[in-house]
């Protein structure tokens, strides 16, 4: 006999106070039993859900807490994290945080720094509170020394430099540096930069330098050169600067051109140097992607003295780098030019200052020489462009440095440069591990003189045959102390007094 079934009864419904109790008993329990850790995760998951979200949350700071600065000077971090006060939503809150952090780490005086975001006090909803905490560097002295190879110089010469972070708690950086230049090229110099100075909200840099260079080999004169720096604007994109130098020409073998003699003696260099800069490339010295221009503008003879060296200079540099896709292959274009005009009574009959022309040549990279018409691979520096035959004297002359070429390299008030380089990974691993890469290039400059009337013989034609060029390919080797390029150029064209050499160059330049 089948057994009756029995009706399944519905559990009993708790009253509605009874439930609420028990719920609030549950919840008091989890909250008890959450851990810090789950806690702060699900924080985190909040806030990201929040920053990422298109509805804009509300927000405000209301307070900064600064942690860590045992020495450097509350104001300065203060004013760098400035923008977080301006927030209005959590989005531009999380945004300024990262703005702010960037900032702090540029001024290259802490070795960490974190920013915190806290809810605001409960009776203020709608705020936040930042902790900043920073670590200060527990190794204020630092020092770098390093061979190198610059555009202007005639071979590889060695660099050292000491800085001094922060001594009086301001972000101010004190260094001292030196170049010896087995070209008999030294210079000593000595420099303070502030980050903030009283109200002003750009950088401030002061620096007093020595110059000494020997062009006799090239040009038969020696330079001799004290001054004086003032960085008064320095941003992102725009830098201004000035130079108060006093300069001294000398020819120690007598046997200078006629136009090198004129120039000879005591001179006055009183420029204000403007500098505007847009860098949107994936490296400095390996670029792969993107554009940079600069744009340098000069103007001398701001004292009034009759050694004050009146002239105008200015200079244009644009690169590109276009991705190929395959083996980090990447073309770069860049096209350079340049020009030096003197101001003043009758300027076009006067001649431009010899130190402040342009100069072509060397082996430096032009890839990574950002700044005007400088690098001519394949030729040697100041190897290029207008000549003049020296002084012939009856005496012998004994000075070891003396110009042997028969002829002084002048320079040129107009230059033009041009190049294209093709770098790509090697196949070996182990090399592109070592971010060891080779590459092709081709590149060709143009310097000619304006000033002393030669503009009314300047034609297209004339200017067009003025390009030297060269091509050629190479290996780069970077390092941590050092980035060296081994180079076989080819000269495909030059003029009668070029010191053009078709064969193996070396240069070295720092890694950044």
């Amino acid at each position: 006999m089948a057994e009756e079934q029995q009706p399944v009864s519905e559990p009993p419904i708790p009253d509605d106070e009874d439930e609420f109790e028990d719920d609030d008993e549950d919840e008091d329990f989890e909250e008890e039993e959450e851990s810090p850790v789950t806690e702060k995760i699900k924080v985190q998951n909040q806030l990201l859900r929040l920053t990422t979200s298109n509805v804009s949350v509300p927000l405000r700071v209301h307070d900064v807490f600064i942690k860590g600065n045992n020495k450097t000077k509350e104001a300065l971090i203060e004013a760098e994290v400035e923008i977080l006060k301006s927030v209005t939503s959590l989005q531009e809150l999380v945004e300024a945080a990262g703005i702010a952090k960037d900032r702090l780490r540029r001024l290259e005086i802490f070795d960490s720094a974190n920013i915190t975001l806290n809810p605001g006090p409960p009776e203020l909803p709608g705020t936040a509170n930042v902790v900043i905490e920073v670590v200060e560097n527990q190794n204020p002295l630092t020092g770098s020394i390093g061979v190198f190879s610059k555009p202007e110089a005639r071979s590889s010469s060695l660099e050292g430099s000491l800085k001094l972070k922060n001594m009086f708690g301001y972000g101010d950086i004190w260094d001292g540096s030196f170049t010896y230049g087995w070209d008999q090229m030294s210079e000593v110099s000595a420099g303070v930069y502030l980050p903030r100075f009283k109200k002003l909200v750009t950088p401030t840099m002061a620096r007093v330098s020595l110059l000494t260079e020997d062009w006799l080999k090239l040009s038969s004169y020696k330079e001799r050169s004290l001054g004086l720096s003032l960085g008064l604007i320095s941003s992102e994109k725009h830098h201004l600067a000035y130079n108060l130098t006093w300069r001294t020409l000398t020819d120690s073998s007598q046997m200078s051109s006629s136009s090198v003699r004129r120039q000879l003696g005591h001179g006055l260099l009183s420029a204000l140097k403007y500098t505007f800069k847009i860098d949107r490339r994936d490296s400095p010295v390996r670029p792969t992607r993107g554009y940079a221009f600069v744009s340098t503008s000069q103007i001398g003879g701001l004292v009034p003295d009759y050694r004050s060296l009146h002239f105008f200079r200015q200079e244009l540099d644009l690169r590109c780098a276009i991705p190929l896709g395959f083996s980090c292959a990447a073309l770069n274009l860049g096209i350079a030019s340049g020009v030096v005009i003197p101001w003043g009574r009758g300027f076009l009959e006067r001649p431009s200052s010899l130190p402040d022309r342009f100069f072509l040549g060397g082996s430096s990279s032009p890839v990574c020489n950002l700044g005007g018409p400088t690098s001519l691979l394949g030729f040697k520096p100041r190897g290029v462009g207008p000549a003049e035959s020296r002084r012939e004297t009856s005496e012998k002359s004994y000075d070891e440095n003396s110009n042997t070429s028969g002829v002084d390299f002048i320079g040129g008030d107009l230059a033009v440069t041009a190049f294209a380089d093709l770098s790509f990974d090697l196949p070996l691993r182990v090399l592109r591990e070592s971010g060891i890469h080779a590459h092709a290039f081709a590149c060709t400059g143009s310097l000619n003189k304006l000033t002393e009337s030669a503009f009314q013989d300047f034609s297209f034609s004339k200017f067009r045959n003025s390009f030297r060029s060269s091509a050629g390919f190479g290996i780069i080797l970077p390092t941590k102390l050092f980035r060296m390029e081994v180079n076989y150029c080819y000269i495909l064209k030059q003029h009668e007094h070029d010191l053009g050499k078709t064969g193996l160059q070396f240069s070295f330049s720092s890694p950044l």
